[in-house]
């Protein structure tokens, strides 16, 4: 059989780990496996590159994604939708295997239900946002990034008795923020489920400096929200699927808290620095069976379906199912995160 592969939306470390594990199984079976460039853009324009075992073997390292990426929406225009089926079957196709988000999978699926396409989703975020799998690859190595972050922003803070206010990513839920947070031993963590109330932060800032930490870190997910304040401007950039691009709540955390407590306070935002680097072992591992399980339902023929990851072992579901809701950071982390907010 002849299977398609493309990464879209944000590039996250693991990427290639999911596209080496796709191809070699493809290969064991007698198939052949090709890369659509750029996302769903290399879907409508019909740009791809062959893939092979060797060409694929020694990706596994390499952060980002060897097809590149973009956030490109067929279904903006149905002449584009029209154009990724004729491509299709131009390059006769017996599958494609769509890796990505919410809205890379959003459009597998309705390829799928729209036009029989048979796709296969395989999930991807280092927000860790995505129903129907316990974990996304490329989470871990986020986590990670953030940490070795913040660990050197300590040194600094505390060298300067500063407050660091320290934002990453996470637009409608707080897993990073509330993960890296924990591991970092923040005074503070806000995060886009629960509305923030600085004035609280304020306050536990001043009185663990009355009781002799003379310096502090806060994690703030880009998406959070602060009682009593809309964050989003009329003129905000909107992406191809309709998101408002977010940043900047850092700086006016960093604002409110030094005009609040008289404390000297920085702002320093991650960014794409979150998404770089060479994939953790985890996520290593995780992306190379969730690659392998992907080619094995295109093996099966088994269409419209999303890999996932339960427990320990790698199951499919409905990709109709597997997306359309945002899984939110549970309660339970924050609540014992707690623990240490008090």
């Amino acid at each position: 059989m002849k299977v398609a592969c493309l990464t879209g939306g944000g590039d996250c470390p693991g990427l290639n780990a999911v596209i080496r594990g796709l191809v070699r199984t493809i290969a064991n079976s007698g198939g052949e496996t090709i890369g659509l460039l750029e996302g769903w853009r290399g879907a409508i324009e019909g740009n791809f590159i062959p893939l092979d075992p060797m060409k694929t073997d020694e990706i596994l390292p390499q952060g980002g994604t060897i097809l590149g990426s973009s956030r490109t929406n067929p279904y903006k225009d149905e002449n584009l939708v029209k154009q990724v089926v004729d491509t299709f079957h131009k390059l006769e196709l017996d599958a494609l295997v769509a890796i990505g988000g919410d809205d890379t999978l959003g459009v597998a699926s309705k390829l799928y239900s729209d036009y029989k396409l048979p796709t296969i989703g395989c999930p991807k975020t280092i927000d860790n946002d995505l129903s129907a799998t316990d974990f996304t690859f490329g989470f871990d190595t986020c986590l990670n990034t953030v940490m070795d972050a913040v660990d050197k922003l300590r040194t600094t803070a505390e060298s300067h008795r500063r407050v660091i206010v320290v934002e990453v990513m996470g637009r409608h839920a707080g897993w990073i923020t509330c993960f890296s947070g924990i591991a970092c031993s923040a005074d503070a963590i806000l995060v886009p489920e629960e509305e923030a109330d600085l004035d609280a932060v304020c306050e536990r800032l001043k009185r663990r400096r009355a009781d002799g930490k003379m310096y502090g870190i806060v994690m703030v997910s880009e998406g959070a929200e602060l009682k009593g304040q809309n964050l989003i401007t009329k003129d905000a950039e909107i992406d191809d699927f309709g998101h408002v691009k977010l940043g900047g709540i850092g700086a006016r955390v960093a604002k409110i808290i030094q005009k609040n407590t008289g404390i000297e306070t920085r702002d320093v935002t991650l960014g794409h620095l979150q998404r770089g680097g060479s994939p953790s072992a985890y996520d290593r591992v995780l992306g190379t069976r969730l690659g392998i399980h992907a080619a094995r339902l295109a093996i099966k023929k088994d269409f419209g379906k999303m890999v996932a990851l339960r427990g320990l072992h790698i199951v499919s579901v409905p990709l109709a199912e597997a997306v359309g809701t945002m899984r939110t950071l549970y309660p339970e982390f924050m609540d014992e995160a707690g623990e240490f907010l008090k």
